[in-house]
């Protein structure tokens, strides 16, 4: 059982402006993306120089290295639209560089049988090609307001500048410290004596920073050079030598070939709501599967209760179950995953919501020493076992958990999206719920008790729900009951923005220490 306190209550109110507002998990970031919105940029310029900053200060959970996907609210068009710029297989890959040892599970964020060495998790032979940077460039070239270049020097300077090592960061780097000595490069940065975690005494003012300074030249290059740089010029080549020299399957053709594409939205009623949601290759279809089920399952009060949580703990199951079969996505829900997500609404009511990951904490903790970037582990995506819908090939694209979501309910709308893996798609469709099915405010959605049904045969619960509900939930399924927490994130890491009228509100998960919704204004 837990140790942690029962009296302890945190809070974090909501921010509200009728000004554009940026919600993510890092407080910097959002002020960079914050920035500018006040300076008249539209919500994908923010987006974009949210995501250069947070792959800075926070590199562990997304960069330019890593893949993602994103729902998009054009206020003009009154539509919305889906970016999809997931990560690939390298095209030289060889699925019979990945033999199995026979053991049943790798032990990481999937269950799959494990591969020998665990080439397909860690070091370099693990790294998929990325997407991001092309994704916000696509993104950029459609909505943009403001140059490019201006959008990503901030990251620029704040790589310069490094960042702080406080108890979040040296609690992250301990978990992976083993993995990360293994990389010279790696172990480099974020580690003392390439061996031993970085942290100060723990009751001291933190005083030491990780070194970010050797991804300023390439992040410099994608600004002078544009979003291409990271594919077809000099910094692509770079990047590609080095994954080979590491003894990776990426190349140089790989990054060449690379394109984000435009989907048209997954878009669908929900009672008196309407969702949009990512459609192909994204718990997209996922979450549309546990809406339907969730509109028969029960009828909304003035407030959730022990039906509504046992409707959304049904469909949850059943959802997951029709997902791993045919999906082939069978991560392991217990495990820490190095996603981040934050969400736009500008002064106009354009709105972007955007997941990226690399995968893994850390990716597959290896640093490429010619651009500085921390490299993806996105072959971990693939099962290793022959013979199975998600099975490892050449070329082939990932399937991710991510779950970007733009919603409409009561004159109000809202993009939404988290963190945390598999947890992804649960948190979300809570959210969303508890805004269109309660007319909830944003800040009391983000506050309200969620439960996690990612798989399998158990139900997470927070602790603070009620003993009737935790009852009901009871009836049918085997309950486990956590308190909500920095580490793990027992129901996910979301991030959202609301607009009702001209005014708007963002918000933060409550636990999440460096998450913060900033006002462009």
């Amino acid at each position: 059982m837990s140790a942690c306190s029962r009296a302890q209550v945190t809070r974090k109110p909501a921010t509200q402006s009728s000004h554009g507002i940026v919600a993510a998990q890092h407080r910097r970031a959002a002020e960079i993306g914050a920035e500018v919105l006040k300076a008249g940029g539209h919500a994908v310029d923010a987006a974009v120089a949210t995501s250069f900053a947070i792959g800075v200060v926070e590199p562990w959970m997304s960069g330019p290295a890593g893949g993602g996907a994103a729902m998009l609210w054009d206020v003009e068009a009154g539509k919305a639209e889906a970016l999809f710029y997931g990560m690939r297989a390298p095209g030289g890959l060889d699925p019979a560089d990945f033999p199995l040892t026979g053991e049943e599970s790798a032990g990481d964020l999937f269950p799959w049988k494990a591969v020998v060495e665990d080439r397909n998790v860690l070091g370099a032979t693990a790294v998929a090609v990325p997407g991001v940077v092309d994704g916000l460039g696509k993104a950029h070239a459609r909505y943009g307001r403001m140059p490019w270049k201006d959008l990503v020097l901030p990251a620029v300077a704040l790589a310069k500048e490094g960042f702080l090592i406080d108890w979040y960061v040296a609690l992250l780097i301990a978990s992976a410290a083993r993995n990360l000595a293994r990389d010279p490069d790696a172990a480099a940065r974020f580690l003392d004596d390439d061996q031993w975690p970085r942290m100060a005494n723990w009751t001291a003012l933190a005083d030491q920073r990780i070194d970010m300074s050797s991804m300023a030249p390439s992040l410099q290059e994608i600004a002078d050079s544009g979003p291409r740089a990271l594919y077809d010029g000099d910094l692509a080549a770079a990047l590609a030598k080095d994954v080979e020299a590491k003894g990776g399957s990426l190349r140089l053709a790989d990054l060449n070939a690379y394109q984000a594409v435009w989907q048209n939205a997954l878009s669908f009623g929900y009672r008196d709501a309407q969702i949009h949601v990512t459609p192909h290759l994204t718990a997209g279809p996922t979450i549309a599967d546990v809406f339907q089920r969730l509109e028969s399952g029960f009828t909304p009060d003035t407030a959730p209760d022990g039906t509504g949580y046992a409707a959304v703990a049904a469909a949850l199951q059943a959802a997951y179950a029709k997902r791993l079969a045919n999906d082939g996505d069978n991560e392991d829900p217990r495990a820490p995953a190095c996603t981040t997500h934050f969400s736009v609404v500008d002064k106009d009511g354009n709105m972007i919501a955007v997941t990226q990951t690399l995968l893994s904490a850390f990716g597959s903790r290896v640093v490429s020493p010619s651009t500085g970037l921390l490299l993806n582990n996105g072959i971990m995506w693939f099962d290793p076992e022959p013979g199975k819908p998600n099975s490892l090939a050449p070329g082939k694209r990932c399937l991710m958990n991510v779950c970007p979501l733009i919603g409409e309910a009561d004159n109000r709308r809202f993009a939404l999206g988290a963190s945390g893996g598999r947890k992804i798609m649960p948190a979300v469709a809570q959210l969303a719920s508890f805004l269109a099915d309660f007319g909830m405010s944003l800040e009391d959605a983000f506050h309200h008790p969620r439960i996690d049904v990612s798989g399998g045969d158990t139900v997470v619960a927070d602790d603070a729900l009620a003993s009737e509900t935790l009852e009901a939930l009871g009836r049918d399924n085997r309950v486990v009951t956590t308190r909500r927490a920095p580490y793990p994130y027992a129901f996910a890491c979301p991030a959202g923005v609301l607009r009702e009228g001209d005014r708007n509100w963002g918000a933060t998960e409550i636990m999440s220490p460096w998450g913060e919704a900033v006002a462009g204004g």
